[in-house]
């Protein structure tokens, strides 16, 4: 998981053993051994029969991020073309543990295995409720384990922001205390960020952090108000307020509900503009990975033509710091753009024409495609109608089947595939708040973005199916669950899909 480019079956399969060594590239063999212990419960837990060994290293030749993986009677090896490679056959490898005859065996096979798209994401909101760093981590484990290689983090939003930043602190002074329903809320300090980019960079993932303007800036405001319009209240707002409450919101006070696109920025004036090169400049500065998200969705608070002129502005600061402007799709309705920008489709399945329009810009313009279509990739979707935790505005809940079944290329009819960057599996707060609601979520549905971001699509004869699909993610629960993660079996994936 996911499904690989290529493999054969061996003859004959290899038995580890407190004999077998495990030796080549040091993070791997810690990896490798992590894994196999939580597997087996304790490397003890290994009979002392068989021997041979299991060899780890770094080839330093194929496509990045791809690895060659083979077993027989005598070993295993495992090469990777680069580290990241190494990393994820690794992960194939802790994959293939098989528990027979009271040992533990790797079934022989010959595999080939490289990526279909460079960027295969995740997102975190923690700006609708706060997370701590260990939790964090968790979920950069969980997503890197699935050859996941990118970590949206979402920030700010109208509910807080949660960076520390040293040329603006009054932002994690006065705006970094709320959440969705009153709790509790928090912020990354400049020192807890650099630790979320070193566990990332350890585990072959890049950070991608979002500041989103400018709409979802009412935390803004109560930092900065001079910069901060007043929020407009239209009917979509009051309908969300009488569902979910949180009551409206009110310029100058702590926003604990869940509207959106009622918050703006006061566009065109200096301070304004001070402030998005303050805030970019440092988190450029501060953030190693190539891309800066500036979010840009649901600005229904903001006119058009100031929209436009806010998101060119932003774009132009954010490609003067040697990044790549990174935007919901909705910016590619402010072309011309000073720059190409990665545009983030959050659109459904079927593109609705306009949705297809502003993606169509970005790409005439130069730019590529993240795509996360919300109707099959969001993870905070309902799994089913029943499920406790969750949103369903997204046509109704998603069911694992159905975040599996889509293929990037249909998404946007025109868009060519080398327009497409790759996909992300977004997973927004409202009703989340700590790790067991977030593997309640994700898990099986990360693992659908995981294989179509990776896995070649669908032909006849391969594994890039529903059926078998929904069996590897009933043979992969045993790993999760000694791993702590709580995952359905796939002859429940299937009950709740029938």
């Amino acid at each position: 998981m996911p499904a690989v480019v290529h493999v054969e079956p061996e003859a004959a399969g290899f038995r580890l053993g407190t004999g077998t060594s495990v030796t080549g590239e040091t993070s791997a063999v810690a990896e490798f051994t992590a894994l196999l212990t939580a597997r087996t419960g304790s490397t003890a837990s290994v009979p002392a029969e068989g021997n041979g060994e299991v060899r780890l290293n770094v080839a330093g030749s194929g496509p990045a991020e791809s690895y060659r993986l083979t077993v027989d009677a005598d070993g295993v090896e495992v090469e990777g073309a680069d580290a990241a490679g190494l990393f994820y056959g690794v992960q194939t490898l802790a994959q293939l543990l098989t528990r027979e005859d009271g040992g533990w065996t790797i079934p022989a096979v010959r595999i080939e295995d490289a990526p279909r798209f460079a960027y295969r994401g995740v997102m975190l909101d923690v700006a609708r409720h706060f997370f701590s760093l260990d939790v964090v981590e968790a979920y950069i484990e969980r997503a890197a384990a699935l050859k996941l290689n990118h970590l949206h983090l979402h920030l700010t939003d109208d509910q807080g922001w949660r960076l520390q930043l040293a040329s603006r602190p009054e932002l994690t002074e006065r705006a970094s205390a709320g959440a969705v329903g009153g709790d509790a809320g928090g912020f990354y300090s400049v020192d807890d960020y650099a630790r979320i980019i070193a566990a990332a960079a350890a585990r072959h993932m890049t950070v991608v952090p979002e500041i989103d303007v400018p709409g979802h800036t009412h935390a803004v405001g109560l930092a900065y108000p001079e910069i901060a319009a007043d929020p407009v209240i239209d009917d979509a707002v009051r309908a969300t307020a009488e569902q979910f409450g949180g009551g409206l919101p009110t310029a100058g006070e702590a926003y604990t509900g869940m509207a959106v696109g009622f918050s703006s920025l006061r566009i065109g004036e200096a301070a304004t503009d001070r402030f998005l090169s303050d805030v970019f400049g440092e988190l450029a500065a501060r953030t190693p990975g190539p891309y800066l998200h500036l979010g840009g969705d649901e600005a229904h608070g903001t006119a058009p033509e100031h929209y436009a002129a806010f998101v060119r502005r932003a774009v132009e600061i954010i490609a003067a710091t040697g990044k790549t402007p990174m935007a919901w799709h909705e910016a590619g309705g402010a072309s011309p753009l000073p720059s190409p920008i990665v545009g983030h489709y959050w659109g459904f399945r079927r593109a609705e024409a306009e949705q297809a329009d502003a993606a169509a810009a970005i790409v005439a313009e130069g730019g590529a495609l993240v795509l996360s279509p919300a109707d099959a990739a969001y993870l905070d979707m309902k799994p089913d109608a029943d499920a406790a935790l969750g949103l369903t505005w997204a046509n109704g809940p998603t069911s694992v089947e159905r975040s599996y079944e889509w293929e990037p290329t249909a998404v946007l009819p025109g868009v060519p595939e080398s327009a497409l960057l790759g996909v992300e599996a977004p997973l927004w707060t409202e009703t989340v708040r700590t790790l067991a609601d977030i593997d309640a979520l994700i898990f099986p549905r990360v693992a659908s973005a995981a294989e179509i971001a990776w896995s070649p699509r669908p032909t006849p004869g391969s594994e890039r199916t529903w059926a078998s699909f929904r069996a590897r993610v009933g043979e992969l629960g045993a790993l999760w669950r000694a791993q702590g993660i709580d995952v359905p079996s796939s002859n429940e994936i299937a009950g709740a899909d029938a």
